[in-house]
């Protein structure tokens, strides 16, 4: 290099030898005396690298026909498949820097299933099933949960009266969910390899408050919005649509996890075998992205949410004769415009080097207390099914799930008796990627709760999702006020003090990750 190519400042210094020496003294100082700190910097720079790896499966869940497909109070057995109801696996591991043989730092394995909800029994019998393949690995770190179809096989033994023969029988398709969903995971698993996720952020109209308020302080859920006492609706509603896109070594898209505040029940009364609105997202999803696209849909806190309208029918109807079509694929149509809008934004930011944390935790909340009064109220309804079937047991179809509903809470008030505060164990998921966290509960719960995690959440981006276990609505203290189905001691084995404890708890999980 010569003066004439240095910079000003070189320049001078190269001009001013004595003050150069000095300067350069300075500099060796300064590098003699910060060397080793320069040097741990660097080795916390490599060690704090990390790989992370994808693998992703799809599989059938749908079961032999005819099947009593689970959702109403009432037995419905299917007799054809509208659509198939499937489920999703991606696999996560997060390893301390790159290669086969570095160690493994965490491990997620999300599940998505066509279900109205994951019971004890099948998430016990899936993990059961995954530990004989795979023995070394943790089973807790599998979080299933259900998109809340109300047309898919009944999974909880005992809640209708389902034929004895000619019928698929609820151990039977236990049996067959495990072994597929296991199968499923299995594969996933085996598929890791190095890959990249990005977050993204939408919107779109999907769910709506479906709990009607009166005059009298009085809610309903899907009550009338036409009467002169009708005062608006009792809660909020979210139309956050968030996504997460995985790729893999190639640069191709293999996975999505897309979760919406929005129970799937759409077509909740058929009698048939339906994954409802989620079929039509994940099939446009593919033909925009391709079939190697493995989209697991999850539903956000929605308890009080639904896709039925509640006002303005009539002018969503002309809208839906117009564009040519059905509800549901009006639906998937909102969805699928909102992933892509996101997919537009973010797919180019993507991250494989990104920190990833897996808590799993088993908390105890309060259950809602049954008051004198609720257990001599469901105590007569009990009794009062039981003559009604007995003068035409043809009736026990209409009326037994609706007498386990009461039966349920007579059995708590004489369980108080002997221990006055009891309490339900929950297991939480919290996970963070990057700077988005997915945090789950067991519940249908009440969106506000949602909001209230969100609102709080260190997170850049933080995700819901409820029905990662067996249901059970988690209602507002205004909606226990309100009452109604939903917000009744029959519908919640949990209130809202515990709501609240379940808020504050997976605040805490998720915020720990950015201490």
């Amino acid at each position: 290099m010569t003066q004439e190519s240095c910079p000003i400042k070189c320049q001078w210094l190269l001009t001013n030898k004595t003050r150069t020496d000095k300067v350069y003294g300075m500099f060796k100082k300064i590098l003699l005396t910060h060397s080793l700190a320069f040097s741990l910097l660097a080795c916390l720079a490599l060690a704090a690298r990390a790989e992370l790896l994808v693998g992703t499966a799809s599989t059938s869940i749908t079961p032999t026909l005819p099947v009593a497909v689970s959702g109403q109070f009432h037995l419905r057995i299917a007799k054809n498949v509208e659509s198939p109801v499937l489920a999703h696996v991606i696999a996560l591991e997060s390893r301390d820097g790159e290669g086969a043989n570095t160690p493994s730092k965490d491990i997620a394995i999300l599940v998505s299933c066509d279900l109205v909800y994951i019971t004890d029994p099948v998430r016990s019998h899936i993990r059961e099933e995954v530990q004989q393949r795979l023995p070394d690995l943790d089973t807790s770190k599998i979080i299933l949960f259900a998109t809340h179809t109300h047309t898919a096989p009944v999974t909880r033994d005992g809640r209708y009266p389902i034929p004895g023969k000619g019928v698929t029988q609820v151990e039977e398709y236990i049996a067959f969910l495990a072994k597929q969903v296991a199968d499923a995971i299995e594969v996933a698993w085996n598929r890791r390899k190095p890959g990249r996720i990005s977050w993204g952020l939408s919107d779109a109209v999907v769910g709506y408050n479906r709990r009607a308020v009166y005059a009298n302080g009085k809610a309903q859920m899907y009550g009338p919005t036409n009467r002169p006492d009708f005062r608006g609706f009792e809660g909020p509603e979210d139309h956050d649509i968030n996504s997460l896109f995985f790729w893999n070594e190639a640069e191709q898209l293999i996975g999505m996890v897309v979760n919406v505040s929005c129970p799937t029940q759409e077509v909740e009364s058929r009698s048939a075998v339906n994954a409802d609105f989620w079929h039509p997202v994940r099939k446009a999803l593919q033909r925009r992205y391709g079939d190697q696209v493995c989209i697991l849909g999850s539903v956000g806190a929605a308890g009080d949410q639904s896709p039925h309208l509640m006002v303005r029918k009539a002018a969503d109807e002309r809208m839906l004769r117009l564009r040519g079509l059905t509800r549901l694929e009006e639906i998937a149509r909102r969805v699928v415009r909102a992933v892509e809008e996101a997919y537009e934004v973010v797919q180019n930011d993507r991250h494989a080097d990104v920190p990833m944390i897996h808590q799993v935790e088993k908390i105890r909340l309060p259950m809602r207390i049954v008051t004198k009064a609720e257990y001599a109220e469901a105590k007569a309804e009990v009794e009062k099914g039981a003559a009604e079937i007995k003068k035409d047991p043809q009736a026990a179809v209409r009326l037994q799930m609706r007498m386990k509903w009461n039966e349920g809470v007579v059995r708590r008030f004489e369980k108080q008796q002997a221990n006055p505060k009891p309490t339900l164990e929950v297991e939480l998921h919290a996970l963070r990627i990057g700077d988005v966290v997915v945090c789950t509960n067991r519940f249908e719960l009440f969106t506000q709760f949602g909001i209230c995690i969100k609102a709080r959440s260190k997170a850049m981006q933080t995700i819901v999702i409820q029905l990662a276990g067996p249901g059970t609505y988690l209602p507002t203290e205004k909606a226990v006020a309100g009452g109604h189905y939903s917000a009744v001691v029959q519908s919640n084995l949990v209130g809202p003090e515990g709501g609240q404890i379940l808020v504050d708890q997976t605040v805490e999980m998720v915020n720990s990750m950015w201490k």
